[in-house]
């Protein structure tokens, strides 16, 4: 008896996601560290594109999102394709600035947003869109898809009530909870020297399970304060780092440096080598060079830049 084996080919079509930059002179480190571990990838250009789908508002550099529904060499090809697609109520087509190009005028980018527009099926939204598209000209495509743009929450946590002078600013505290924990999801992430607590808002606001601890009981009820004010809920105590027990997937460490947290080589070196007991990974941001305690702690410097505020240069290392 003779079977018939019948082989079923499935084909798995890989979204493409198109993001635009922008960023300071004296974060493009930053920035640059950012994308390699959000995307695993770093990019001089404005424009990023990858399988991988991150929302927007995460980053304090992503400007929008593009979710790639169709592309062409010539605009004309685009609105064919876009012609083809399935009725959609309540739209409204956005024009995307390409970054990496002179900006297009007013009239211009007015006229393409209605071009395609008209070639869409379905009723357009121009007040309350319930689904926005955006449309963008790189080098050599025309691409067209789904829009999410930049909310820029962390906006919104500039103003704390309580805050230091030298504290992180919001943007590069943002920007170093994406470095410490791309993928959010089942993530535990302890900031053991948490300060005023920049970096558990940061956290907190993307929805990232996260404990905070100091040993400064004098800024504890200043820190729960900051998190309340938004919001938030989290779990905050007064303990030294080398105190903390338990196991992080990774931790955040703004190291102490001002004049009311002083300390010496051999206490730097105790700190970290606490971290490597209870975290797997480390982000560390530090004013000093820190990389002969990085390693007498057993940690190995798998990523870094700096960033400038003013007269201040700080190095983030990224430690495993």
């Amino acid at each position: 008896m003779q079977f018939e084996h019948h082989t079923e080919l499935i084909i798995i079509e890989t979204k493409n996601y198109l993001y635009t930059y922008s960023w300071e002179p004296n974060e493009e480190s930053l920035c640059a560290l950012e994308k390699r571990m959000l995307f695993g990838k770093d990019s001089e250009s404005g424009i990023l594109v990858s399988s991988l789908k991150v929302d927007p508002s995460r980053s304090p550099f992503i400007r929008e999102r593009l979710e790639i529904t169709c592309e062409g060499a010539e605009f004309e090809e685009l609105l064919n394709k876009i012609h083809q697609l399935n009725a959609v109520d309540g739209f409204k087509v956005v024009f995307v600035q390409n970054p990496d190009a002179d900006r297009v005028g007013f009239k211009k980018l007015r006229r393409i947003e209605k071009e395609v527009g008209l070639h869409l099926k379905g009723e357009a939204e121009l007040v309350d869109p319930s689904i926005w598209y955006g449309v963008i000209k790189t080098d050599d495509r025309w691409m067209f898809g789904t829009y999410a743009k930049n909310e820029a929450v962390w906006l919104h946590h500039v103003k704390k009530p309580h805050s230091y002078s030298t504290a992180l600013g919001t943007r590069v505290a943002r920007a170093v909870v994406n470095i410490a924990a791309p993928k959010t999801e089942g993530i535990k992430m302890i900031d053991p020297c948490c300060g005023i607590g920049t970096v558990l808002v940061e956290a907190l606001s993307m929805g990232i399970d996260i404990v905070g601890s100091d040993r400064n009981p004098l800024i504890l009820d200043g820190v729960r304060e900051n998190i309340a004010h938004f919001g938030f809920k989290g779990d905050v105590s007064l303990r030294d780092i080398n105190d903390v027990t338990g196991s992080y997937d990774v931790a955040v460490i703004d190291l102490p440096y001002n004049l009311c947290s002083v300390i010496t080589d051999e206490e730097q070196l105790d700190m970290l080598r606490s971290a490597r007991r209870f975290a797997e990974r480390v982000v560390i941001v530090t004013l000093e060079d820190v990389d002969s305690n990085v390693e007498k702690a057993g940690f190995d410097i798998v990523d870094r830049c700096e960033v400038s505020k003013g007269r201040f240069v700080r190095q983030i290392l990224v430690c495993a």
